[in-house]
């Protein structure tokens, strides 16, 4: 009898081209992307940028295979992956939220359509990297582009050094080589950190000459962090006192 091989089948799962429409087509644009990860950094990001920068919503794309994602932002449905164009900066922003966890190469394969229909100059791709310093976070790049390189470190910005990429950003690096530039955050937490984000949109601002103004990311921290704070300690009462009335039972018992 035939042994059956339980071993379950590779994903097939591929990016469809045709399913991707654009109302316009910019060319020599930058291509920014930031697809869900740690610390929601990209996310953030990019949606931030696009709540201060003048963008108009050019495409939209989602995959079949991931589990279907909206967010609410304003009453307003926001697309699981959107693409839109800031014409005064001659940008493209991708901005996901959606988890691609498992689709890494082909949201891979997504960008690298919008980079050869575009004719874009270069891609940008943003991340989170955890980090076990104390203090404010930093940012840092990483790009194999020497011309990239001259002028993010003349922007500010070091070379990450040491570090693990995964995700879209790492199947991007392992594609055929393109002017790639990788802009990290630290995060101190798995949970939302505008923090980090801030730290990403200054870097954007000074590497692109977007002059976005940063700092209401970092009231958004601070309140967030303030909110946190507030439903750990409520949270620490309720566990006391369910601790204490549990005594209070053994008492009468």
């Amino acid at each position: 009898m035939e042994k059956k091989n339980n071993i379950p089948k590779k994903s097939q799962a591929k990016y469809n081209a045709n399913s991707l429409t654009l109302s316009k087509n910019p060319k020599g644009v930058t291509i920014i992307e930031g697809f869900p990860g740690y610390g929601l950094v990209a996310t953030i990001s990019t949606g931030f940028l696009l709540d201060h920068l003048k963008c108009e919503k050019i495409g939209t794309y989602h995959f079949e295979q991931a589990m279907p994602t909206l967010a609410i932002h304003q009453c307003k449905l926001v697309d699981p992956i959107g693409i839109y164009y800031n014409k005064k900066n001659n940008i493209i922003i991708v901005h996901a939220v959606t988890s691609v966890v498992g689709l890494e190469w082909q949201a891979a394969d997504l960008i690298l359509d919008l980079y050869k229909r575009l004719n874009a100059k270069q891609i940008i791709s943003i991340e989170g990297v955890g980090s076990q310093s104390p203090g404010e976070p930093k940012a840092f790049h990483f790009t194999t582009n020497p011309s990239l390189k001259k002028k993010i470190e003349k922007a500010g910005y070091a070379c990450i050094g040491e570090g693990i990429i995964v995700g879209v950003t790492s199947a991007l690096l392992l594609k055929p080589k393109i002017p790639h530039m990788c802009i990290f955050a630290e995060t101190h937490m798995k949970l939302p950190d505008s923090k980090a984000a801030a730290k990403v949109v200054e870097a954007l601002s000074k590497y692109l000459g977007l002059k976005v103004n940063y700092k209401p990311l970092l009231k958004q921290a601070a309140d967030f962090e303030k909110k946190l704070k507030g439903l750990l300690e409520q949270s620490q009462k309720a566990q006391k006192k369910t601790i204490d009335d549990k005594h209070k039972l053994s008492y009468i018992a």
